[in-house]
């Protein structure tokens, strides 16, 4: 039988009693870590979610709770009195917060027992992810995963008072909203009101924001749940956690400096660190022709170099005709990296071939020159022109990519940050931001032969950039923006189209009929026709950006009660099948399953 709470108190959470309390009288409770005994003397650690603190239980000071403590066992869940006293010499623990301190119990509650767990709670037990992802409550319970979450309620204190005091107002937006399939795919819900008819759950608060503008409400943010319906990987979810802001009467760099405010009080009240302000900038085309990629990771170099034009005249056929054809030559110089075996030149060019690349050239630059199948086909001044453009050293390793454009900047730029990584010069506690901008506004897309957006639909084209959308519109700049820390986007918004004109004609771009803008966006384009003010935003991904903060590999091990990476949830079993009256209610009849 186990005992009852009645009238006692926690008076102080276990991982916070110090020296500062000792002589103090306290009531702990929590849960069993570790029962230890001494043949005499028994010990307790306990925890709660802010760390352990020792029980010390002497038979000769309490009969009743030494032997209550003899039933004890790993996570049980007890309540204890008792004075806080400094350990006995020798026995201090400098490794915890608590390490100084004990408490000599004079009473002790059990409040719950435990079946044998599942999975060792400690932090060493190596537990497959769908284990633990079935058992999450027990999980949670891991030092880790709750100093994760400690964090995460930090950041979003601190976001919110950084707003506060900017004149930002906190507003709500709809969770059921309109199906307006533009980029992801859209979680539908239908409605038993309006037989047939469904709403979306929103994929971002884009239009609300939007409308919030030229309602006059100026400044706006929200820590609001978006869905998408996509293929996962491991820093994404079907459900996710925007930091959410829209703005009147900016300018896009007014709109940075705000942000930049927000991300360095955010590492300064969660880890500690002073970022430097004001973060570089880097356009669009110089990111793509630096790393090949418009998330490039700022913590090394290994910078990719264009050799298109030293390569162009050569007698290596596979450089010459992507150089005649309009294609790009790159490379990037693996410092020190000529060591690499046969084996680890295979598997980079593995790589390479996922983002599209027909395959890698290598160069092991030695003492007697150029090791590589390739080195024949060139002179010795088109090797001295490429080892000086490559700042090539002895035991240096080259990597050639050429291809189109797209592919060659995309499939070295990756290789790049898996170098980077498998090399160790991306480092987890270097914190590398750069902004990001200039981006194309369009781009042609050949499956559906025309042009998509690349942000979304309402991103405003630079205002000298306005012309170029009725001449040569794939050359159009946006006035967008986005942030990038260590290799990943942690935020992206844009300066928005306010005009109703210009907003027509990019959807007329976009192929998107007069007819169709005015079903999908008829109420936002209603809102630019009374007074919409200029107007520009920008959204962060909490759940990434507390990936980083946390050192964390997965984006579910900052997130409460994740998804799997086919969206289920292996802890309460959904999505699950419901009963044949509710579809019927929601005017829905399945096909039969496939056998």
């Amino acid at each position: 039988m186990n005992d009852k709470l009645g009238n006692w108190v926690r008076s102080h959470r276990c991982g916070n009693l110090t020296a500062e309390h000792i002589g103090q009288e306290v009531c702990v409770m929590g849960w069993v870590q570790r029962r230890r005994d001494h043949g005499g003397l028994i010990f307790i650690d306990l925890r709660d979610r802010e760390g352990i603190v020792q029980l010390a239980l002497d038979p000769d000071r309490d009969l009743a709770s030494h032997k209550k403590a003899e039933q004890i066992r790993s996570e049980f869940v007890i309540a204890a009195r008792g004075k806080v006293s400094p350990r006995p010499e020798g026995t201090v623990n400098s490794k915890m917060k608590t390490g100084e301190v004990e408490i000599e119990i004079t009473e002790l509650l059990l409040l719950n027992r435990s079946e044998t767990l599942p999975f060792m709670l400690d932090e060493f037990s190596e537990v497959a992810e769908n284990i633990r992802l079935k058992y999450r409550f027990l999980d949670l319970r891991r030092t880790k995963l709750q100093q994760n979450l400690l964090m995460r309620h930090l950041v979003a204190k601190t976001v919110r008072n950084y707003f506060d005091d900017n004149g930002f107002i906190e507003i709500e937006t709809p969770v059921l909203t309109k199906s307006t399939p533009e980029g992801a795919r859209d979680y539908l819900v239908p409605s038993r009101v309006n037989t047939g008819n469904f709403f979306a759950l929103p994929q971002s608060p884009q239009l609300f924001k939007q409308l919030l503008m030229v309602s006059g409400f100026d400044r706006y943010f929200q820590i609001v749940k978006c869905f998408r319906d996509e293929d996962l990987r491991a820093d994404r979810q079907p459900e996710f956690t925007q930091i959410d802001c829209e703005l009147s009467f900016v300018n896009r760099s007014q709109i940075m400096d705000i942000m930049e405010g927000m991300i360095g009080e955010v590492f300064k009240q969660a880890i500690g660190t002073e970022v430097q302000l004001p973060l570089p900038r880097l356009s669009y085309a110089e990111a793509m022709d630096r790393f090949g990629v418009d998330n490039p990771d700022l913590r090394f170099g290994m910078e990719l170099i264009d050799i298109t034009k030293n390569v162009a005249g050569s007698q290596f056929k596979v450089f010459a005709s992507v150089a005649a054809s309009g294609g790009l030559v790159k490379a990037l110089n693996a410092k020190g990296c000529a060591t690499f075996s046969r084996k680890d030149l295979d598997d980079l060019t593995d790589f390479a071939k996922i983002y599209g690349a027909k395959g890698l050239a290598w160069v092991k630059v030695t003492e007697d020159g150029w090791q590589s199948p390739i080195a024949k086909f060139f002179t010795a001044d088109e090797l001295a022109e490429m080892n000086k453009a490559l700042s090539a050293e002895v035991g240096d390793l080259l990597l050639f990519m050429a291809d189109t454009p797209r592919i060659a900047n995309e499939a070295l730029g990756r290789l790049r940050g898996h170098l980077g990584q498998k090399l160790g010069l991306a480092k987890k506690d270097d914190y590398k931001f750069v902004w990001v901008t200039d981006f194309p506004l369009l781009e042609w897309d050949e499956e559906q032969r025309r042009h998509v957006a690349v942000h979304h639909p309402f991103t405003a084209p630079l205002e000298e950039d306005f012309d170029l959308l009725e001449t040569e519109p794939g050359k159009a700049r946006a006035q967008a923006y986005d942030i990038v820390l260590n290799g990943s986007e942690i935020g992206g918004g844009s300066i928005r189209i306010h005009d109703q004109g210009i907003q027509s004609k990019m959807f007329e771009l976009l192929g998107i009929e007069a007819e169709e803008a005015r079903e999908k966006f008829g109420f936002l384009l209603d809102a630019l026709s009374f007074g919409a003010p200029p107007h520009g935003g920008i959204a962060f991904g909490l759940d990434r950006l507390m990936m980083i903060l946390t050192g964390s590999d997965s984006i579910r091990d900052v997130i409460a009660f994740p998804k799997t990476q086919k969206a289920s949830c292996l802890l309460s079993e959904a999505p699950n099948e419901v009963d044949e009256k509710q579809l019927q209610e929601l005017g829905i009849r399945l096909r039969s399953k496939q056998k």
